[in-house]
């Protein structure tokens, strides 16, 4: 079945076969490989992306079901090679070690500061807890996330 989608501003036509979860689709077909696979059952949360402005869990998803969609995937969050506020304030606060699990924190983050740019600490580490960190200990994360949040809000100011 051939499949339409646009990912991070491009259009892309894949023929992945019926079960090929978009994780895979978009690792092996796209060349997005910064979406990491994990767990494989939605609860590590590496493999995040945002699909028509949600943050979907890509294992856990079919390519064929994103058909007509629009897929951010951490190549999008930012514009070229200049980093977005989120991923500058990672990188201010430490906000990433190993980085196996950064890729899905960020998009779950991005959609988040996307939708509710005034999140509280409370909202940011609820929506944070189906990501799962062995390394910073998510303090960092937060403190990454709460200053962001100003970029979020003047974003949203223009809209």
């Amino acid at each position: 079945m051939t499949v339409s989608f646009d990912v991070n501003g491009r259009k892309v036509t894949v023929d992945p076969a019926a079960r090929t979860t978009l994780a895979d689709c978009l690792r092996h077909d796209v060349g997005m490989t910064g979406t990491h696979v994990g767990c494989e059952h939605g609860v590590c949360g590496a493999c995040t992306v945002i699909v028509n402005g949600e943050a979907v869990r890509s294992c856990l998803m079919l390519a064929v079901q994103a058909d007509g969609a629009k897929i951010t995937t951490i190549e999008g969050i930012g514009a070229g090679e200049e980093l977005s506020p989120l991923q500058l304030a990672f990188k201010k606060h430490h906000g990433l070690q190993c980085g196996f699990c950064t890729p899905g924190m960020l998009t779950t983050l991005h959609a988040l500061l996307s939708q509710e740019p005034d999140a509280d600490e409370e909202r940011i580490r609820d929506v944070l807890s189906g990501n799962i960190c062995r390394c910073t200990g998510y303090i960092p994360i937060i403190e990454a996330a709460m200053e962001a949040r100003e970029a979020y809000r003047a974003k949203a100011g223009e809209s």
